[in-house]
Parts: C-alpha cells; structure tokens; sequence
C-alpha cells in the first residue's frame, strides 16, 4: 500500500483497530492511522448509535466505516462533500452528518442536483474532502464519466482528498462501458481520476472481500443487500449471504497543491 506522509502513531493504530474489531467481521490490514483517538472515539459512538436505525448498524461488518473514514481522514472540522449519499437515511450520512455538524461543514450532492455542473452548494476549491461510496453509477451510467471527476476536481482545494469506495471488477475482463453488473474496475476509476488531475496516494484493502467471485448472473446485484434472483432459490440466496457483500476498492486521491 502506498503511504500518506503522515507519521505513525501507534497508540491510535491500536485504538482504532480495537474499535474497529467489534464492529466487522474479517481481517484486515493494519493501517497507518491520521484520525485522533478523540475522533475516532467519537466515531465509534455514532457507528454504534441506536439513533441509526438496525438495518444501517447491521452492515457495519461489511461496509468498515471507522477504519474507511480514517483512511480518508475525515476530521470534523473540515468541509466534506459526499456523492449521491441518498437521503436523511443514506447510510454514510447518517455518521457523517452528525459528526461534522456544528464544528464543520457536511455537503450532500444529490442525484437530483446540477452535479456535475457547477454548484452554488461546493463552490470550486471549497471542499477538503470529497467522498464517493458506492454512488459508481456516474461513472459510466450518465454524462461522459470524465466530467464528474473533472467537477469533483473542481471542488476541492489544493491539497484535499477525494476519497472512493466502489465494487471492484475483475481486472481480467475490459470494463464494460454499461456497466450492467455493477462493478468497476479500479484501473478505470484509477484511470479517470489522473485523467481530472488527480493523484493516486494510496490505496486499502479494508473493504476488500476474496469471496466475491463477480461471476454472477444479475451481478453485483445478486450479492447482500440486493439479493437480485435468489428469491425462489433459498440455496443460492443463502450462499450470497454466506459470501457477504461486495468486493470493494478503497482508493484516496489528492489535487496537487
């Protein structure tokens, strides 16, 4: 994995990975650590909230979310956009909105706005942190996908992050331009982000799943929480559940300063 120029703080490498552990199932890899205890305590607490509804907490074991956001270093004072997050319930939101409310500023970017045209909402070079998780649709399903890197580029300040989490495809196989089982190869996103200007300083692991074979027919979609064509077929539903939800890239970019 490549390295953010931060240095190590072992104490919260600890904390983290401790806290982490009693919310996701599964291994993974020791990180590099940016967010305080502080922060990550505080995280913790709203990951775990009862504010957040049964269905959300229960996906905590597959979707990382307090290693994730220190990977992305998501600091509450800071102003951070998010991609499409869906609505009051949107599963990121519903942590990230209230730990940055009152000490910095939290930016949904609906479906429904002018994204990627320019926004009265994120002026340019207003956002330190841009994240995407799971929104890939833009990609490939709308515009050219080059002008939403291109927008959420514009976004940010010299120096910010852009942070994404999407299903990972099958290097082996050319991306298909429709996108129709749901997956996105990371040299594609890699590729379109270098394209903005971006570059690539790291990469996790974090929200990977070997399991995942991406060789199913409806896709992506077959896998929880979709369960696309399983509903008849109770020995294949219970073999998607086994396999968990997707495979997923966790990348971080930076605009040069």
């Amino acid at each position: 994995m490549n390295s953010h120029p931060h240095s190590m703080r072992p104490y919260a490498l600890f904390i983290s990975l401790l806290l982490a552990g009693c919310f996701f199932l599964g291994t993974v890899t020791a990180q590099e650590t940016f967010l305080s205890e502080g922060n990550l305590h505080r995280l913790q607490e709203l990951i775990a909230s009862t504010d957040r509804s049964e269905d959300l907490r229960a996906r905590n074991q597959y979707r990382h979310p307090l290693p994730t956001l220190d990977f992305f270093d998501v600091r509450p004072e800071l102003t951070v956009v998010e991609i499409w997050p869906g609505g009051q319930g949107g599963w990121y939101r519903s942590i990230l909105e209230p730990y940055i409310a009152g000490t910095g500023t939290y930016i949904p970017v609906r479906e429904s706005s002018n994204f990627p045209a320019a926004t009265d909402a994120v002026p340019a070079n207003s956002a330190d942190r841009v994240l995407v998780f799971r929104a890939h649709g833009f990609m490939i399903y709308h515009l050219p996908a080059q002008e939403y890197f291109d927008s959420i580029y514009s976004m940010l300040k010299p120096g910010g992050i852009f942070g994404i989490v999407d299903h990972r495809g099958d290097e082996s196989i050319a991306q298909d331009p429709k996108g129709e089982n749901g997956y996105v190869n990371q040299s594609h996103v890699t590729m379109l982000a270098q394209n903005a200007g971006f570059e690539l300083i790291a990469t996790a692991e974090i929200n990977a799943n070997p399991a995942d074979t991406k060789d199913y027919a409806d896709g992506v979609y077959s896998l929880p929480p979709t369960l696309r064509g399983s509903l008849l077929n109770r020995r294949f539903r219970t073999r998607m559940r086994e396999i968990g939800e997707s495979d997923r890239m966790t990348l971080k970019f930076i605009k040069p300063r």
